[in-house]
């Protein structure tokens, strides 16, 4: 998003190269220790139960070994994966929300005007999340084309949002050194460096504070992918070799990905 980035460089962060996960779910997916849904719109497309009973549109599909050992290790896989990932984006969107918030305040305050916006912004991102990773007692659910950076879970709308409340902080910071200069201002250049060294030590303490974090959910959202990039070859051999199940792509990876 182009405001992590500006925050990034105002801040004198070093940005990491953006990590772009090519895999998505082309259906929404439920999990539980009971069952795994595979679910479009409120329809139940596919189900399976206890790993290892296949129903499909309300059918029992019998399979031989190999298929069988197949949907285990596919329904395995997304026990394990499922919850973790719908965690991870809770985490993440808090992380990058809670950034924004940090930094907003140290240069405007909680007091400026825009402040009530922003955080207004935020809400509504959280909200967004919130709608696409859902997690209720041991149930988790991940909504169709979720499985996406934390940045891109924000869509245009929300971004705007959040940008336009950033901008106002311009005005908050012009407003801390005086507004715009004067000809022949004394004052300016003091007030100049005192901005720099503020956003110099607020740089310092997020670094400290949150890039050790950051990296640790960025190598969490790494060994996801290819975790959902694994499961997608067993997926696919189970839809090549099970007729019933060839109509339904769940995951989908790579740069042919129809989603993206």
């Amino acid at each position: 998003m182009k405001w992590c980035v500006v925050l990034l460089g105002l801040l004198g962060l070093p940005a990491q190269a953006a990590f772009k996960c090519e895999a998505d779910l082309q259906y929404g997916l439920a999990v539980n220790d009971r069952y795994i849904r595979v679910i479009n719109s409120s329809r139940t497309l596919y189900q399976i139960n206890q790993s290892k009973q296949l129903i499909v549109r309300g059918e029992w599909v019998e399979l031989p070994p190999e298929q069988q050992e197949m949907l285990q290790e596919l329904a395995d896989g997304l026990h394990y994966a499922v919850p973790k990932v719908v965690l991870l984006a809770s985490e993440g969107v808090d992380l990058a929300i809670g950034a924004v918030d940090h930094v907003y305040v140290g240069l405007v305050g909680s007091d400026h005007e825009s402040y009530e916006r922003l955080q207004k912004a935020l809400w509504r991102v959280k909200q967004k999340v919130k709608t696409k990773f859902i997690r209720a007692s041991d149930n988790y659910y991940i909504g169709p084309r979720s499985l996406e950076n934390v940045d891109e879970l924000m869509d245009n709308q929300l971004e705007s949002q959040i940008e336009e409340a950033l901008t106002t902080s311009v005005g908050g910071i012009l407003s801390a050194i005086g507004g715009l200069p004067a000809q022949g201002d004394e004052n300016l250049e003091k007030r100049m460096e005192m901005l720099s060294a503020k956003l110099e030590n607020m740089g310092a303490e997020i670094e400290k504070h949150i890039a050790p974090q950051a990296n640790s959910l960025r190598l969490k959202a790494e060994w996801f992918c290819n975790e959902i990039k694994r499961l997608d070859g067993v997926e696919e051999e189970l839809r090549r070799t099970v007729p019933a199940l060839a109509p339904y792509d769940l995951i989908v990876t790579g740069q042919a990905n129809p989603l993206k």
